[in-house]
């Protein structure tokens, strides 16, 4: 039956979602099974570009211990209800369901035994089955809201007080329900916009000062100097950012400090206050051999009689250019001498710098590169249960868009999955 306060010449859904990444899909698999008429809208002719380059095409899907201690937000608070409702458990159901096999790596993190694609399957088929559709390479031109002038009883006794209108190049499309799964502005090559961000300022909602995050660190000019050369190399390290600490592989390029450490420890690092911009930079410090007490190390090698240069001795537990270099840099011009002519004073001021290197880098790698996008709708404008706005009746925000960003390794796919099936339960 047609509704008289529907405009007669626009399409006419219970429930929109802009985005067709893993969150907007989550969440229309979910509002579908209500049996609300669920449409899909994404500017891409493609979905689930960024599951497909995930970890390595294998796709890191969840993390078996995703909990809010391994989220940034400026309400830590925020991500524990949906997260608690749709634990990881619940996404790797779905994965077996659909006989997709699996592996899991370390610390929890659960990887496609083959490609990514398999998810993306997942996800399409499972939107198949419930009734959700998707319309995509459809470009938004324009969003609207109208307030009714009769509160109309909506599905479960909800109160329905506003419809909203989309305009595309070629539709005019109306819903009760408006998500917004849009992502952030991590790596634009594969069509991420600001687009979430536009749409919560149209309608008054705060945002988060955003930032490129598990991207990695770059390099000052000076610092690129004394350290280009190390390129390729990599170091299991232990790296610490803003109080918060982690053991990872830290990898050398051309112009900076890559690999899972670095990842981890740029999401620490530049962090954000409510009204201000990102904050000055910030040191991090690099504990080059977590498992040994390096001085100890080289006393025991002195009295067993050795005679070799530090940087040879050094070059048995780290990689031979990082020994070399850091010899160089600290030992100058006695770079050469052996062991027992190396005071004991300087040795061990030596070692104390392997254990705590502070470093402080010019910035990191950026958007193209980046994981995720640090930032977003402020959370205090949000329902935790439902993501729906305070503000406005029926606009919701789900996954990255939204002030929530998970550490590497499946975190970030789990807050989509949680945040997604939170929406789908109430749109």
């Amino acid at each position: 039956m047609n509704n008289p306060l529907l405009s007669p010449n626009s399409e006419r859904h219970d429930v929109i979602i802009i985005g067709a990444g893993g969150a907007g899909m989550m969440c229309a698999i979910h509002a579908a099974k209500r049996s609300r008429d669920t449409l899909l809208l994404d500017h891409s002719k493609k979905v689930g570009g960024k599951i497909l380059i995930s970890g390595g095409g294998r796709c890191n899907f969840t993390n078996r211990g995703a909990g809010p201690g391994q989220y940034v937000s400026q309400n830590p608070h925020f991500c524990k209800s949906a997260l608690s409702r749709y634990p990881s458990d619940s996404f790797v159901q779905m994965v077996e369901k659909h006989g997709i096999p699996y592996h899991e790596k370390k610390l929890g993190q659960l990887f496609c035994d083959h490609s990514a694609q398999a998810i993306v399957n997942l996800l399409q088929s499972e939107c198949a089955d419930a009734g959700a559709r998707f319309r995509l390479g459809s470009q938004i031109q324009g969003i609207s809201q109208e307030l009714l002038q009769t509160r109309q009883p909506g599905e479960n006794g909800k109160n329905r007080t506003s419809r909203f209108r989309i305009r595309t190049e070629d539709s005019l499309l109306e819903c009760e329900s408006l998500v917004i799964a849009t992502g952030g502005l991590s790596i634009p090559k594969i069509g991420a916009t600001g687009l979430g961000y536009q749409i919560a300022k149209q309608f008054g909602l705060n945002t988060v000062t955003t930032a490129p995050a598990l991207d990695g660190f770059t390099f000052t000019s000076e610092q690129k100097t004394l350290f280009a050369e190390l390129s390729g190399i990599s170091v299991d390290c232990m790296i610490t950012c803003n109080g918060v600490q982690f053991r990872e592989n830290l990898l050398f390029t051309h112009s900076g400090l890559s690999g899972p450490a670095a990842l981890q420890a740029s999401l620490h690092w530049g962090g954000t206050n409510p009204g201000s911009e990102v904050s000055p930079p910030k040191s991090i410090e690099i504990n080059l051999l977590p498992e040994i007490y390096s001085f100890q190390w080289f006393m025991t090698r002195k009295k067993e009689g050795s005679r070799a240069t530090v940087k040879n001795l050094l070059a048995e537990i780290l990689p031979r250019r990082l020994a070399d270099r850091l010899c160089e840099l600290y030992f100058q011009t006695q770079v050469q001498l052996p062991l027992p002519q190396v005071s004991e004073r300087t040795l061990e001021a030596f070692c104390q710098q392997l254990h705590q290197w502070i470093l402080i880098p010019s910035g990191t790698v950026g958007y193209n590169k980046a994981e995720v996008t640090r930032g977003g709708v402020d959370t205090n404008e949000l329902s935790s249960k439902t993501m729906e706005s305070k503000k406005i009746p029926g606009l919701y925000f789900i996954g990255e868009v939204v002030d929530v960003t998970g550490w590497l390794g499946g975190y970030n796919f789990q807050w989509a999955w949680a945040s997604g099936w939170a929406a789908g339960q109430v749109v």
